[in-house]
């Protein structure tokens, strides 16, 4: 099942998706740190905050904005109609039965997906929310993104450790969606490329957070749950 124009697309769902989570973290930056000290401006010194790791009240609030809330439901719904177009499953045909089943599918998977990487980020005691780096240049930048898709902050320092939820958590939907209500024929191969496709997505939206987000006074910080909870770490340690 090869979709190269989706997983084009899901580097943009995977976007929007990521999108609360940067802004959760960028809120620090227009709040009070944990000293009282209050911090002026976006473009305030970032190594003077300090990590918060999130709290459960504010994990269980994520989770549900993430896995259930407007940006998982208009991926799906972009996602399904990129299917409807290609076709995929053909088995689900066309018309409004079909465009049903692929929403279904689709908003499915990415709940399975977020409910996992929150679940087992809870097992492994890890904080899986991206965190902007505050490096100046392109390529300090990119591989900040890159390696936050494979890393997650771990303790009350938020130190940086390679993260199994971080990594299993793309697959277990598309093995899921294969095992569970795809078309017979679809193997675990597929399900191992559909969440290669999803992974490349994580990346992407890193990306897009780090590079494009528009800081906390933007609408996009307006519409998601501000809940500030911790704040990047210093550039020289990242």
């Amino acid at each position: 099942m090869k979709r190269p124009l989706a997983s084009l697309f899901l580097l943009a769902i995977a976007s929007l998706a990521a999108l609360p989570q940067a802004a959760t973290a960028q809120s620090l930056v227009d709040a009070r740190d944990t000293s009282g000290i209050a911090v002026s401006s976006p473009s305030a010194t970032l190594p003077d905050l300090t990590y918060v790791r999130p709290t459960q009240k504010t994990k269980i609030r994520n989770y549900a904005f993430d896995a259930f809330g407007p940006y998982p439901i208009v991926g799906a719904a972009l996602a399904a109609g990129i299917n409807q177009e290609q076709n995929t499953p053909p088995e689900w045909e066309q018309g409004a039965e079909g465009y049903s089943k692929r929403f279904a599918s689709d908003f499915e998977i990415a709940a399975i997906t977020t409910t996992t990487r929150y679940a087992l980020a809870q097992a492994f005691k890890e904080d899986t929310l991206y965190y902007r780096s505050d490096c100046k240049g392109v390529f300090p930048r990119l591989s900040h993104a890159v390696i936050s898709t494979f890393t997650a902050r771990r303790g009350e320092d938020g130190h940086r450790v390679f993260s199994v939820p971080a990594l299993v958590a793309p697959y277990a939907g598309t093995m899921t969606a294969v095992y569970a209500w795809y078309p017979s024929r679809y193997e675990p191969a597929d399900a191992l490329r559909m969440g290669n496709y999803t992974l490349l997505g994580s990346i992407g939206g890193n990306l897009a957070l780090e590079f494009f987000y528009g800081g906390p006074h933007s609408l996009l910080s307006r519409v998601h749950l501000n809940n500030g909870h911790g704040a990047p770490p210093p550039c020289s340690n990242p």
